[in-house]
């Protein structure tokens, strides 16, 4: 696939492939962004972009230093990371739900110049900040900025709206996302310019974006599923992004869907759940919306399903990962099946290895994926081993587990270091999970293995009920004679526990290490 720039051989800007295509194609009076009751349009977009990077280099940043961004969703937040790019220094967005603790690790981890922080989030920042050897310059965003801290407002004002970008080599960083992960410290995962090359592609090849089009992302940028999607891919494109600064809950996303009507919807399996208990694919504004994008973690087959026979149009199921931002794996909108990852996508070449080593070539037979594609990851920030054991001679292993059928469709069955040797054989937590959410009464599963008395690997069963009112004596029955009829005996869990919800990452990923930690405490 021949990739687009308009840099000159062998030096690119990230900034520019981003916000510079649009306005090659004539769109400076377009709207890029809109975000409650403002819409800022490509032009005003990049004039902010260019007052932002002088403001950051008045503060002493240097071509190569971080900048990270403590901060909602915001036409600021997306300017102030593109005038980072645009002067060389590497934009670092942030969980803005990080504890104190984290967030302090990460900014004596990534040994930033500047972190730019909205006001409400100045006492966690402080908090995290207390016991930092070699404190940032902090740049608050809103409210009156004191004394040592420097009001965006302020140093942006009377900057020029013209900036000429630094050209660099493609394989020099340009970004980092610290993954959310499920356990241990946060990873920063280090992606050069030339990741945002193919930004535009999932929307413009297999969606059909383009101007006119309004993309809309539930997931906040931090999470690389909006920062790709939204801010890089959708601005490439040409469309105009939808950003909602409150954290998303589902009556929130209904509301910025029925007010601003976008055209293409990104979410994860877990909203689109939340969404379909509060009735939204029935809404005039939701079967308005030509394609639905699903990813984050596997879309439950019975969610498809459902969404489908309500809405009357899929929910696509894709997989990315921090370390390429974009998918590498789609359903296609005239080619999607529930309970399928999808087929590879023409910008990433996928390979299966076994036990051995060995590539698998056969349907059906599990191993891990390999991936290889130009938007993936250089490394780990000061983790060479980490990074080593996951790029191996150009190809990225995440340590997840699929498997492809006849057809060429893959399906993902879980990180490998989750799927369960019982009896011999691979089980597949979601292959239960899925069994699971088939039960009327089941709004959300997981599953673990836990050692029995003797050692061995059994499966444990958490449910979320759908109502506080479900009788879960009948519910467990009703569990049981399902698993009974449709799994294989070695795969039917041993132990059912209830619970008012499931432990998650800010990002939607369910946390199997809490679930087996409860475990350890009987009931």
């Amino acid at each position: 696939m021949e990739l687009e720039s308009s840099a000159p051989a062998g030096v690119m800007n990230a900034a520019d492939e981003i916000i510079g295509r649009p306005l090659r194609k004539g769109l400076a009076d377009q709207a890029a962004i809109l975000c409650a009751d403002r819409s800022v349009s490509f032009a005003e977009l990049d004039a902010e972009v260019n007052r932002c990077g002088h403001a950051l280099r008045a503060q002493g940043v240097q071509r190569g230093d971080r900048v990270l961004f403590l901060m909602d969703d915001s036409p600021e937040l997306v300017a102030a990371y593109l005038g980072t790019l645009r002067i060389g220094a590497v934009a670092v967005a942030l969980n803005v739900r990080l504890a104190a603790r984290d967030l302090s690790y990460i900014i004596e981890h990534s040994e930033c110049r500047v972190i730019c922080v909205d006001a409400h989030f100045l006492d966690l920042y402080q908090s995290a900040a207390a016991d930092v050897k070699v404190p940032p310059v902090v740049v608050q965003v809103g409210g009156a900025a004191q004394a040592p801290q420097v009001g965006y407002a302020a140093i942006t004002a009377g900057q020029p709206a013209e900036l000429a970008s630094v050209m660099v080599d493609p394989e020099e960083v340009g970004f980092w996302l610290y993954s959310s992960g499920t356990t241990g410290k946060p990873k920063a995962v280090m992606h050069p310019h030339r990741t945002v090359l193919v930004a535009d592609c999932l929307e413009r090849e297999c969606l059909g974006v383009g101007p006119g089009d309004r993309v809309f992302t539930t997931s906040k940028i931090f999470f690389g599923f909006a920062l790709g999607h939204s801010l890089m891919g959708g601005i490439q494109c040409g469309a105009t992004i939808i950003l909602s600064p409150a954290w998303p809950e589902p009556k929130l996303i209904i509301d910025t869907v029925e007010r601003h009507r976008p055209t293409v919807l990104f979410s994860t399996p877990v909203m689109y759940r939340n969404l379909l208990r509060e009735g939204a694919p029935m809404r005039p504004a939701f079967r308005a919306i030509r394609n639905f994008v699903a990813a984050g973690e596997k879309l439950p087959e019975s969610l498809y399903d459902d969404w489908l026979e309500l809405c009357g149009t899929p929910i696509l199921d894709g997989v990315g990962a921090s370390e390429t931002v974009f998918l590498f794996l789609l359903n296609q909108p005239d080619d999607s099946k529930g309970g399928s990852s999808g087929k590879p996508v023409s910008w990433a070449k996928l390979r299966l290895v076994g036990d051995d080593g060995q590539d698998i070539t056969e349907p059906n037979h599990p191993g891990q994926i390999a991936i290889q594609t130009s938007c993936q990851f250089v490394g780990y920030w000061k983790q060479p081993d980490l990074s080593a054991r996951a790029l191996r001679d150009g190809w990225y292993f995440p340590g997840d587990m699929f498997e492809f059928d006849a057809e060429g469709r893959w399906c993902h069955l879980g990180r490998a270091d989750d799927m369960l040797k019982v009896s011999g054989q691979w089980v597949s937590p979601s292959e239960i999970e899925a069994c699971a959410l088939t039960v009327p009464d089941v709004m959300d599963a997981a599953v673990v293995g836990f050692p029995n008395e003797d050692g061995l690997t059994r499966i444990a069963l958490f449910v979320m009920p759908r109502s506080h009112a479900t009788d879960t004596a009948a519910l467990e029955q009703a569990l049981l004679a399902t698993f009974k009829s449709t799994l294989s005996i070695y795969k039917c869990p041993r132990t059912i526990r209830f619970v008012e919800d499931l432990p998650r990452t800010a990002t939607g990923k369910t946390q199997r290490y809490r679930l087996r930690e409860m475990l350890k405490h009987p009931q």
